[in-house]
């Protein structure tokens, strides 16, 4: 069994927010700034390294200046589309 960390909802998860990040034309030391985190805490949840909380969604969500609601609703189809 694969570990969840890797799955390709992971992934797709992960995938929403790097370019809700990038769109916000913000590189990982700007939204770690954002959140009061170093750099490689961003760096860690992109390279699927790292699993986040709700809380922590929605602090990034924030930072982002996105509305978290909104933002899950896209990630939620990029993952309904990955799972099978």
């Amino acid at each position: 069994m694969a570990k969840s960390l890797f799955t390709d909802a992971h992934r797709a998860m992960v995938g929403g927010l790097i370019e809700a990040r990038q769109s916000a034309g913000l590189f990982q030391a700007d939204l770690a700034e954002r959140v009061g985190k170093d750099q490689s805490y961003i760096s860690n949840i992109e390279r699927c390294q790292r699993r986040i909380d709700v809380v922590e969604f929605y602090d990034l969500a924030i930072a982002l200046e996105v509305d978290p609601v909104a933002l899950f609703q896209d990630i939620a189809k990029r993952i309904a589309s990955s799972v099978k």
